[in-house]
C-alpha cells in the first residue's frame, strides 16, 4: 500500500502530480471543514506536505497521531514549531540550497535596481515624459560598501555576486564565522553606519522581528540603501515608510512582506522604492529543483527512516 500524504496546502503542479502519482494523497484545502474532516481521519496520516510560507500549526498536527514525517517546500522554518516537532519525535524536510542562486540573483538584481532606478526610469518612459524632462543622475553600484545581515547560504551567493562588482563587504551575524574573508560587525548599527547598501537575509521568525528597526534605519541614513529578501517581519515596515517618506533612507527594494499579498498602500506611490511579489526563488529550474528536494526527502524517509535534507531539531 501507497503511504497516506496529507498535502496542508497547494503547491506547484508538478509536484501535486508526482505526489498523486507516488503517494495516496489527500488535499486538505478541498474540504469544505477541514478541522471536522481530520477529526475523522486524521490518523491515517504518516506524512504531511507544505510549504515554508505556511509549515503547519500545532492544532493540526495533534489532529493527526500517526505522522513521522513533513516535508516542506521551501528554505525557511519559522512558521513550524520546532519544540512540539522535537517532542513529537517528527522528522522536517526543508529544500535549502538548491534556491541559493536565483535568491541571490534576485537579491542584487533588486541592489542594482533602486540604486541605479531602472523601475523608476521604465515608468518615467512609458509615461512619455522623456520628451520633455530629463531622468535624474541615479547612484553608481560598483565599488561601494554592502553590508550583509545574514551571512548564510544565500549570503555567501550574494557576495560571491557582488564581489563582481568589486565591492567592499561586510556582515552582522549572531556570531562571527571563521571560513570567510569579510570582516564581521557584531553591532547592526555600526554595519548600517557603514554600508552604502544593507542586503537582508537573515532568519525570520521571533528572534528577527523587527531587527532592522527605525534606528538602523537612521544609521544606515539618506545615502544608504535597504534590501530584504529574507522574511517581511525583519523590517518594521512602519518605520520603513516613514523613512522613505522623509528621506531617512535613500531607498529600498523588497521582495517580501509582513502580511503577504498585502503590501502597505503608503509604499505604493513611492519612487524610491522597489516592489517585488516575493519572486526571488521563482524561476522554472528552481522551482523545480524545490520541487524535487520535497519528493526525495520523502522517499529518503519512507525507505531509510531518515529524511535526507532535514531541519535541525
Amino acid at each position: 500500500m501507497k503511504p497516506r500524504i496529507l498535502q496542508y496546502v497547494r503547491v506547484v503542479p508538478h509536484l501535486e502530480q508526482a505526489l498523486a502519482q507516488r503517494y495516496d494523497v489527500k488535499l486538505l484545502p478541498e474540504e469544505a471543514n477541514p478541522h471536522a474532516w481530520l477529526q475523522a481521519h486524521g490518523h491515517e496520516f504518516v506524512g504531511l506536505v507544505t510549504s515554508a510560507k505556511f509549515g503547519v500549526p500545532n492544532k493540526v498536527l495533534e489532529q493527526l497521531p500517526a505522522l513521522k514525517v513533513i516535508s516542506s517546500f521551501g528554505v525557511g522554518f519559522e512558521t513550524f514549531d520546532l519544540d512540539y516537532a522535537r517532542l513529537r519525535g517528527l522528522q522536517i524536510g526543508y529544500t535549502p540550497d538548491v534556491l541559493n542562486e536565483c535568491v541571490a540573483d534576485t537579491a542584487f538584481g533588486l541592489l542594482i535596481d533602486v540604486a541605479r532606478q531602472f523601475s523608476a526610469a521604465d515608468r518615467f518612459v512609458r509615461a512619455g515624459r522623456w520628451t520633455r524632462e530629463t531622468y535624474p543622475m541615479t547612484t553608481k553600484v560598483s565599488r561601494k560598501r554592502l553590508g550583509i545581515v545574514g551571512l548564510g547560504r544565500i549570503g555567501r551567493v550574494i557576495a560571491r555576486r557582488a564581489s563582481g562588482f568589486d565591492m567592499e563587504i561586510r556582515y552582522h551575524n549572531r556570531t562571527p564565522l571563521t571560513d570567510v574573508p569579510f570582516v564581521y560587525e557584531p553591532q547592526l548599527l555600526d554595519l548600517a553606519r557603514w554600508c552604502d547598501f544593507l542586503m537582508v537575509i537573515s532568519a525570520g521568525g521571533p528572534a528577527t522581528r523587527h531587527l532592522i528597526s527605525a534606528e538602523v534605519m537612521q544609521a544606515l541614513g539618506p545615502q544608504g540603501y535597504l534590501i530584504n529578501v529574507s522574511r517581511g517581519s525583519v523590517v518594521d515596515e512602519a518605520a520603513l515608510v516613514q523613512a522613505l517618506e522623509q528621506g531617512v533612507i535613500a531607498g529600498a527594494a523588497l521582495d517580501v512582506y509582513a502580511d503577504e499579498p498585502n503590501v502597505p498602500p503608503a509604499l505604493m506611490p513611492l519612487d524610491n522604492v522597489v516592489l517585488l511579489p516575493h519572486m526571488a526563488s521563482a524561476t522554472h529550474e528552481t522551482r523545480k529543483a524545490m520541487a524535487d528536494c520535497v519528493l526525495t526527502n520523502l522517499e529518503g524517509f519512507f525507505r531509510t527512516g531518515q529524511v535526507p535534507v532535514a531541519v535541525p531539531l
